[in-house]
Formats: C-alpha cells, sequence, structure tokens
C-alpha cells in the first residue's frame, strides 16, 4: 500500500504507526485503545504490504506532534498548547493538530484494562465496593457486560446500585482516574498486561478456530463481500471439519482413536460423501458397519449438536497437529514426501 498521507484515514494512520514503531513500541499503546478500535486497526494491518519511508516519517512526525500538543494541553489549556505549537509549527497546522487531538481525546474512555476483562474477573473484584463505585464503573463498561454484573449482584445491592447510575450526572475527573488506577491494579493479576502486537490474517484465523461453523461461515462469507482476497488468505489458513479428506490415512487412524463414537457418527450425520468415505477407509471393516448403523439409527438431530461434534474433533486434530502426532496440510508449507 502506497497511498497520500492526506488521504488516509485516522485507522490507516494508526495501522502504519504502530508498523513503523515495531512490536514492543506498539504494545504499549494499543493495549490501551478500546477494543472496537483495535478490530479496525488490526484490519487495516492485515491489508498493508507495504509502506514508504517518507510516509513512515510523515506519520511518525504527525504522532509526536499531536503528543506534544496534549501534553500542551494538560500543561495549560487549550490557548496555552496553541501559541506553543503556533511559534514552532505556524497557526494553521497548530489548529489541524489541536481539532485532531481534542477529537481523538473524545474517543478514549476510562477503565480500557475493565473493558476488556470478562464479566466474571470483574464481578469478583468489584462487588464488594461501595454501590456508588459500582455504579460508576459499570456507567464506563459495555452495556451487555455491565448488564451481566449487575444481574450478578445481590437483589438489595442491585436497585441501590442501578439507582445511583440513574441519578449520576457528573463526576470529578480525578475521581475517576483514582478508582481506575485501583482498578487495573486488581485487574492486573488476571489481565494480561504484557500485550504483543496483536492483528493481522492469523489472529482472524485463531478466533475463527474457536467459534462454532455457523459464525465462522458468517464471518468469512462477510469477509468475502468486504476484501475477497483477504477471505482467501483466511480460508487457506484454517482447518475445518471437511479438510479432514487433506490428512494422510495414518493421521486420520490417529485421530480417530482419540473419538468417541458418539461424537463420530454425530459428526458425520449429513456430512459430504467424500468425506465419510475418508472415515471409512480408515477403519475395519467392522468398525465402519458399526458406524454406519450408529449413523442411521440417530434420526433427525440438531444442527449445532452436528456442528458441535465437528468442532470437536477439528479440536483434537489441532491438539495432536500441535503435539506432532498428525500432519495437517498447510499450503506448500507442510507439503508431505513420501
Amino acid at each position: 500500500m502506497a497511498r497520500d498521507n492526506q488521504k488516509l484515514t485516522g485507522v490507516q494512520k494508526a495501522a502504519i504507526l504502530f508498523i513503523t514503531l515495531g512490536p514492543e513500541a506498539a504494545a504499549g499503546i494499543i493495549k490501551k485503545l478500546p477494543d472496537a478500535e483495535i478490530q479496525k486497526i488490526t484490519y487495516e494491518i492485515a491489508n498493508i504490504s507495504s509502506v514508504k519511508s517518507d510516509q513512515k516519517k510523515e506519520i511518525l512526525e504527525e504522532f509526536v506532534q499531536m503528543n506534544k500538543a496534549k501534553d500542551y494541553l494538560l500543561e495549560g489549556g487549550i490557548e496555552y498548547a496553541r501559541n506553543l505549537l503556533s511559534k514552532a509549527l505556524g497557526s494553521q497546522r497548530a489548529i489541524e493538530i489541536l481539532d485532531k487531538v481534542t477529537e481523538a481525546t473524545q474517543q478514549f474512555r476510562p477503565f480500557a484494562i475493565a473493558r476488556k476483562a470478562d464479566a466474571h474477573q470483574l464481578l469478583n473484584i468489584i462487588s464488594d465496593e461501595h454501590p456508588q463505585t459500582i455504579a460508576l464503573i459499570l456507567c464506563y463498561l459495555q452495556a451487555d457486560k455491565a448488564g451481566q454484573i449487575l444481574s450478578a449482584l445481590p437483589e438489595n445491592v442491585q436497585a441501590e446500585v442501578s439507582y445511583r447510575i440513574a441519578t449520576m450526572s457528573t463526576t470529578s475527573h480525578d475521581v475517576v482516574k483514582e478508582i481506575e488506577k485501583v482498578l487495573d491494579d486488581k485487574l492486573s493479576s488476571v489481565v494480561r498486561s504484557d500485550m504483543k502486537v496483536i492483528g493481522g490474517v492469523q489472529t482472524i484465523v485463531d478466533i475463527l478456530n474457536q467459534v462454532d461453523r455457523s459464525t465462522e461461515k458468517n464471518i468469512t462469507e462477510g469477509l468475502e463481500k468486504e476484501d475477497a482476497e483477504l477471505a482467501e488468505k483466511v480460508r487457506e489458513s484454517m482447518f475445518v471439519f471437511e479438510d479432514i479428506v487433506t490428512l494422510d490415512d495414518v493421521s486420520i487412524q490417529r485421530v480417530l482413536r482419540e473419538v468417541d463414537s458418539k461424537d463420530l457418527s454425530l459428526a458425520l450425520k449429513g456430512c459430504s460423501e467424500e468425506v465419510a468415505e475418508c472415515i471409512f477407509r480408515n477403519q475395519s471393516k467392522r468398525a465402519s458397519a458399526a458406524l454406519k448403523e450408529d449413523i442411521e439409527f440417530l434420526g433427525p438431530v440438531r444442527l449445532m449438536d452436528v456442528e458441535k461434534a465437528q468442532q470437536g474433533i477439528v479440536n483434537i486434530i489441532r491438539r495432536l497437529d500441535e503435539a506432532g502426532e498428525v500432519v495437517m496440510a498447510r499450503g506448500g508449507e507442510d507439503a508431505i514426501i513420501v
């Protein structure tokens, strides 16, 4: 990718900045961003193939200028920042930088680490806090997460916390920062803070490998509409149940020793003839006949149960692959020589 910096969006510039800074420096920044922003930047990083050196330099300089502007704002307010930046960059450039800093500052919300923690972790930490403190924290969380926590609180506390949320209007910035600091310290033991740069195709693949088949299909089809080339890269890196036909016979036989017969019959219910034949071929005639009989006796089954069984077998294959007991072919990297 090589585009004029003036035509780049803020997210695209952020992606280039993280690439320019390198993993260690970028990790310290990206972990402070809201989840939605991380997802957008991740998508852009996955789509960047190359960046010109002068483009890197310009974006890095803009980043430095915006940080200076932020420091000036905190130090002496908007007029103080405008005066200092005008002397260094000129009045027009100073206005542009300040506008961007103001806009960016409004996008970031307190309690970033808490927003990344799961509801159960947060509940364990804040359940004994004063209702006013709990109310303040819930106001800054995602609505679904706040709802889960509120529902898990004792009934008398639920009512009090809800009342305080409903009647809360403004809160001192210092109070918010102090509560955020205490909560971050408590969460540091349960939420990883040593994050490395994330994103790219492999991150998407790792996530998709853990979701149900319907979700996986919806996401890959959505990627196809958004970016066909990226969708193809994701598919090439993934292993789904139907890909069992790409395993060699020895690997398939090793996998079958780990799979429960009930899960296997359920997974094969309604699968392609090619997949079924691949399994039958790697069983004894007696075992194959018994499996076919089990499948026939199953009758109607729920799609979600079939997908769950298939996903369980895929997880077994991945585990054995990581242990070096089976070979999952990925493009030309794992080509097998006989």
